[in-house]
């Protein structure tokens, strides 16, 4: 997910997520708590995974996590999540996430950018193969 403005939300690409805090899920300042973001990314990471697994996906490690800015009530996150890495029960996505900020002026700001692996699981809740991609 290479960019020249770390800032602009990606083009050409349609958010996996798009959410916006309320202030239950920030501290009395109006500051997002990490926490709940962290579980955003989660969710959104594990739509594409689910989508290559054909199926249940559980997370197995959270590869890297970095929060470059913080989230406020009121800004309107967007969560793209692109697949990095297949193995033969694992799936590697990279998330991004942009916060749209004062929205009538258009100010865009990277929040957060983390890489978390997930195993795709079958009914079991055990690790099982992936399917072959089909075209």
């Amino acid at each position: 997910m290479t960019k020249s403005n770390d800032n602009a939300l990606p083009e050409g690409k349609m958010p996996v997520l798009r959410m916006l805090p309320m202030p239950s899920d920030a501290n009395v300042y109006g500051d997002v708590f990490g926490g709940w973001i962290m579980s955003q990314v989660d969710i959104a990471g594990s739509l594409p995974a689910t989508r290559r697994a054909n199926g249940r996906v559980a997370t197995i490690a959270v590869n890297s996590f970095l929060f470059k800015n913080p989230v406020f009530v009121g800004d309107l996150l967007s969560f793209y999540a692109d697949i990095v890495k297949v193995g033969n029960t694992s799936i590697t996505v990279n998330v991004e996430v942009f916060a749209e900020r004062n929205r009538l002026q258009a100010e865009t700001v990277k929040v957060t950018e983390a890489t978390l692996t997930y195993v795709a699981t079958g009914a079991d809740r055990k690790p099982r193969q992936l399917p072959p991609l089909t075209e």
